[in-house]
């Protein structure tokens, strides 16, 4: 990088339950700075989970930070380019990319699902993840698949 690295910007918790992940993974469902309705989906949903979620010593936000947890994947591979040819190296995801990417994952097949609206459509992928099934744990699993087949090309690391 020509330039130093961009400081990482405090997030603000958000209003219902005090909680900065939440604020962040609002941030990725928004739509064209609609902060408000993505907050609505989001609460939506979470209200949904609390009506359907068979385990009750727990909130719905725990749910939520369950399945959050189920889909975030631990290695992924880089693609390398090594003597002319390209290999995919396994490596370890830095905290951060991994919440990153589990919260990406939920969100996008989220929104592919075929529910009537998109906080039904979350929290059926939620309360899917939190049992460890669902298509965003499906990624997770396939991903680290595809680091443990390419297992051998770990001495390329850089």
């Amino acid at each position: 990088m020509r330039k130093r690295a961009a400081k990482k910007r405090p997030l603000l918790p958000d209003p219902k339950f005090n909680d900065q992940l939440v604020t962040r993974f609002v941030n990725m469902m928004m739509w064209d700075g609609k902060k408000s309705i993505a907050f609505k989906v989001f609460y939506d949903a979470i209200a949904i989970v609390e009506e359907k979620k068979t385990d009750e010593e727990k909130t719905a936000l725990e749910v939520w930070k369950d399945a959050l947890s189920n889909v975030m994947p631990h290695v992924e591979v880089r693609s390398r380019r090594v003597g002319g040819a390209t290999f995919q190296i396994p490596m370890q995801i830095r905290p951060d990319r991994k919440v990153s990417t589990a919260m990406k994952w939920l969100i996008s097949y989220s929104r592919k699902r075929n529910e009537k609206s998109m906080a039904l459509r979350l929290a059926s992928e939620v309360l899917a993840a939190a049992k460890e099934e669902g298509a965003a744990v499906k990624k997770r699993v396939d991903t680290h698949k595809m680091a443990e087949a390419n297992k051998a090309f770990s001495h390329f690391r850089f």
